[in-house]
């Protein structure tokens, strides 16, 4: 046995493909198909130079009071110099301490929700 012989491998190398197993017809990608808006080209995508909002336009429909404005405005202030997009509700109590709210009152009921029998009986 001489030493210019390899052991066998492991792996099958196949063959190249040959020219005639290619493709013969035409790519999908450059048929011309009309389409109700051209939404491949992001020439529109780039010309805002603007990034989304991050308040939620829909619900820009309703005028909003001072408070809430300033909570926005605070909320938003304060994902951008964390770079938090989802602040935890820990957070979120911390931005309206910032604010200076503090828990002066008794709870009341959550708005939506009927009022506990506990409390409606005080009321």
């Amino acid at each position: 046995m001489s030493n210019d012989q390899t052991p066998p491998s492991e792996f099958v190398v196949p063959p190249p493909p040959r020219g005639d197993e290619r493709r013969k017809h035409n790519d999908r990608r450059q048929r011309s198909i009309p389409v109700a808006v051209e939404r491949r080209s992001g020439k529109d995508r780039r010309q805002l130079g603007e990034r989304r909002r991050q308040v939620d336009p829909t619900t820009c429909e309703r005028d909003y009071s001072d408070e809430e404005i300033a909570f926005m405005k605070a909320m938003d202030l304060y994902k951008r110099a964390n770079r938090r997009p989802f602040p935890t509700w820990s957070e979120v109590l911390e931005v309206l301490r910032a604010l200076g709210y503090r828990r002066v009152a008794e709870a009341t009921a959550l708005p939506g929700l009927p009022i506990p029998p506990a409390l409606r009986d005080e009321a």
